[in-house]
């Protein structure tokens, strides 16, 4: 597809990706009760980078050396912000760690401007505190006490952010899907790394069932999912980016809304009228509420 196309779509596919990363959260809640992280997320990125890697094999023949080393770095970005995030999830709630984690949507701006000296807007701002109060009210579960685990979502809130903003360099003038490709393996490594140090293999196997969880969470999670985030991520301002990919955590409610896991109250209400308002906000800065300029 020629780049003009790719920039329509661009958008879309981030948020199909929230949605399809918004569908794995109690589905990942109940794998990771008889999976360890660390094996559940290298089969998953090993699946990836191999069922990728099959279907555009002609694309390799581009490769030089600086895909490596970009793919190796995007890997291991998303390889500590997972762990940081799931770990911290142990010792704390689904709504307070999905509200911590989307607090990288206010730092993006911020970082991006200290990496590449892009200014954000006051409009990147407002959406961003819009979206995180949003999210707050979302995910609100009646507590303010910070545990170690809200810590530790914090950090990887944080690296998150890295990562949207080393994806936005990176990808510039490379093939995202063999980018994409690379950072699925080398995180799958480092997971890899990771289970024979916790030794996660599960000793008799997995039932059917685990299984078939393991390749929706690898195929729709990972697969579809994070390469829809990192092609959309190359042809949409990383501000932008980071306000959309923060609605997995309000797709994550609903999804368990719609499933009968929760039952929205006035604050969810509310925290999606403000999410919808930061969306606006980023999306049109506002300029159907200004008058025209008379001539």
């Amino acid at each position: 597809m020629n780049e003009a196309v790719m920039k329509k779509l661009a958008k879309p596919m981030i948020v199909c990706a929230t949605m399809i990363w918004g569908s794995t959260f109690f589905i990942l809640k109940d794998a990771l009760d008889n999976v360890d992280l660390m094996f559940l997320m290298a089969f998953r990125f090993s699946l990836a980078a191999v069922v990728l890697g099959l279907i555009f094999w002609n694309r390799w023949k581009g490769i030089d050396r600086s895909y490596w080393w970009r793919g190796g770095l995007l890997g291991a970005f998303m390889f500590v912000a997972y762990a940081v995030q799931n770990y911290g999830l142990m010792d704390t709630t689904p709504g307070k760690n999905a509200f911590f984690t989307a607090v990288y949507c206010v730092i993006v701006p911020f970082l991006y401007w200290a990496v590449d000296r892009l200014r954000p807007s006051r409009f990147n701002v407002l959406a961003a505190v819009l979206c995180v109060g949003g999210i707050g009210l979302v995910s609100w579960d009646g507590g303010i006490a910070l545990t170690r685990g809200d810590l530790m979502t914090l950090c990887a809130g944080f690296i998150y952010a890295c990562h949207i903003v080393a994806v936005a360099k990176f990808a510039k003038g490379r093939d995202i899907i063999l980018l994409s490709v690379l950072q699925f393996a080398a995180a799958a490594l480092c997971f890899l790394v990771g289970t024979i140090v916790t030794r996660g293999v599960p000793a008799g196997g997995l039932e059917p069932q685990a299984w078939l969880v393991l390749l929706y969470l690898a195929v729709f999670g990972t697969t579809i999912g994070q390469l829809f985030q990192n092609v959309g991520q190359k042809y949409t301002d990383p501000s932008a980016a980071a306000l959309l990919l923060s609605l997995e955590a309000p797709f994550g409610v609903l999804f368990s809304v719609l499933f009968g896991a929760e039952r929205p109250g006035p604050l969810m209400y509310l925290g999606f009228v403000l999410i919808f308002a930061a969306v606006v906000c980023s999306e049109t800065q506002f300029k159907f509420l200004r008058r025209p300029a008379k001539t």
